[in-house]
């Protein structure tokens, strides 16, 4: 098999882009590092003339952030931390929203690669072997997603969830729903191995429904499910579910938590106010987009490891929508 740019930059331990920079723009990168890059190709038999499609030899100053859905407040605390950190290296971001939908996803990265110095990209549902087509084009950091081989910012859901279903169990609960996210979410997943696990650890029986649009009707469908399963406790894929959840047990009088407990995901700024303030898991958004920028500005300047997985931790809020099960099942 022919020797590629993949491999020379897995050797070296760089990017993509650096490799080719090495090669076209040698000025751009650090002596250090193209001594690594140079001596990875000699060792692997790389020629240049093999290379991806080289990067500019002067930056644009840009970067860009591609969204699945500008509607979520989600994406809003990812937004002001990507902006925030790029604001100190006096970097301009230009966003897009995809609208969850896989081709135009691809097709934005595509485009934004002609014209920023790299991409972060937000919960894509591209598959693994197209994001890492796209990192050949140009260099890309994921956030909420994680693949092999490409650097990534993830919030750990799966540990979120385990303290959720922890924290239901101390309650008393001994049996609870879970109102799913999308099919092909890498976060959903996430969730529900974290899931899985805390209710074997617990002894908790867990009713899976969905899966649902991660909006607020998504949760308006999964209460009635969830009521007709007879459980004492809800788990919500996110806040915005959870809201619907809590709107449709309202409207059929369930009292909430004195009947059903109710847990979301996200920590919205309407989890604090909304009625009663929901518990959730706080996912650290800001946080999150400001260290995507600051892998990616590594990455450019050929300082970052290019295989990075960042794990930013998750934290229970408890608020006024849990409270112990009516009747607590015998132990």
């Amino acid at each position: 098999m022919s020797v590629t740019i993949h491999d020379v930059a897995r050797r070296a331990n760089v990017s993509i882009s650096t490799v080719s920079r090495a090669f076209t723009s040698p000025d751009l990168v650090r002596q250090q590092t193209r001594t690594r890059v140079l001596a990875a190709a000699s060792e692997l038999g790389y020629h240049a003339a093999g290379a991806a499609q080289p990067v500019p030899s002067v930056r644009t100053g840009h970067i860009g952030i591609v969204v699945s859905d500008l509607g979520n407040p989600f994406f809003t605390g990812v937004l002001n931390g990507v902006q925030a950190r790029a604001r100190q290296d006096d970097i301009a971001v230009l966003f897009a929203n995809s609208d969850e939908d896989p081709a135009t996803e691809q097709n934005l990265v595509r485009r934004m690669a002609k014209q920023v110095d790299g991409v972060v990209l937000c919960s894509p549902s591209m598959s693994d072997d197209q994001l890492r087509a796209l990192a050949g084009q140009t260099t890309l950091v994921l956030l909420n997603r994680e693949v092999p081989g490409i650097p990534s910012i993830v919030m750990d859901a799966a540990d979120g969830m385990r303290q959720a279903i922890q924290h239901l169990a101390a309650l008393g609960h001994r049996r609870c729903a879970y109102l799913g996210g999308p099919r092909t979410s890498w976060s959903n997943r996430a969730r529900r191995l974290g899931l899985a696990e805390a209710a074997e650890r617990h002894g908790t029986d867990v009713v899976e429904f969905g899966p649902f649009p991660p909006v607020f009707e998504g949760g308006l469908q999964g209460a009635d499910l969830a009521l007709a399963a007879d459980v004492t406790a809800i788990v919500a894929y996110n806040d915005l579910v959870a809201f619907g959840a809590l709107a449709r047990l309202n409207a059929r009088g369930v009292p909430v938590p004195d009947e059903i407990s109710l847990v979301g995901f996200d920590d919205l700024v309407f989890a604090a106010i909304s009625a009663p303030p929901l518990t959730t898991i706080a996912m650290p958004t800001e946080a999150a987009g400001r260290a995507a920028v600051t892998i990616l500005l590594g990455l450019l300047d050929g300082e970052a490891d290019a295989h990075t997985t960042q794990v930013l931790d998750t934290y229970l809020i408890v608020r006024a929508t849990t409270a112990p099960p009516t009747t607590r099942p015998a132990t």
